[in-house]
């Protein structure tokens, strides 16, 4: 069926729409960490790939994920009309979700993406986000004071940054080859 407004027109009404929030996704996952407890995130960090939750000092992003806009397999429904605009731009909308995942791990992020639908389930939805909160802190903590690092992550010993090392005592003993 053809439009019955300008382009112009049409736009100006489109613009004039307003959202009517985000309940069912970002709003809904503050409730349940306020429920729960969990402290420490914060919303609308500038942060490459822009998630919806960073807990900045673990480095932890987490992603919800609205079913229709990322398509999920159970619950997105294309519409019926302009399938051809559609399918290309959800198909799209998870090319850069994969992408800015896979960017934010490489720098070191923990990712966690959370369905919109999976948020009814807040105990499971707590069970991954402190699973992650966990491992982001067995990470802090086996580098000391560095949020990050590449090393701890191949490795299975705790290391020494150079940072941790200023100011000690230099001797004679510390220069001899450890066995390993």
């Amino acid at each position: 069926m053809a439009d019955l407004f300008s382009k112009q027109t049409r736009s100006r009404i489109m613009s004039a729409i307003r959202k009517r929030g985000n309940r069912t996704t970002e709003l809904r996952l503050a409730m349940i960490f306020r429920e729960h407890r969990i402290t420490g995130w914060r919303r609308h960090r500038p942060v490459p790939g822009r998630p919806d939750f960073v807990f900045p000092k673990l480095r932890i992003a987490v992603f919800v994920d609205g079913c229709f806009w990322h398509r999920c397999r159970w619950h997105c429904r294309l519409p019926n009309s302009n399938r051809g605009y559609w399918r290309p731009k959800l198909a799209r909308n998870r090319l850069r979700d994969r992408l800015n995942s896979a960017m934010l791990r490489k720098s070191g992020w923990v990712v966690v993406r959370l369905w919109e639908h999976q948020l009814t389930n807040s105990a499971a939805v707590v069970v991954r986000v402190r699973r992650a909160l966990d491992e982001g802190r067995e990470r802090l903590s086996s580098c000391g004071s560095q949020p990050y690092c590449p090393r701890s992550v191949s490795r299975k010993r705790p290391h020494r940054h150079r940072a941790q090392t200023r100011g000690a005592r230099v001797s004679s003993e510390s220069f001899a080859p450890q066995s390993r």
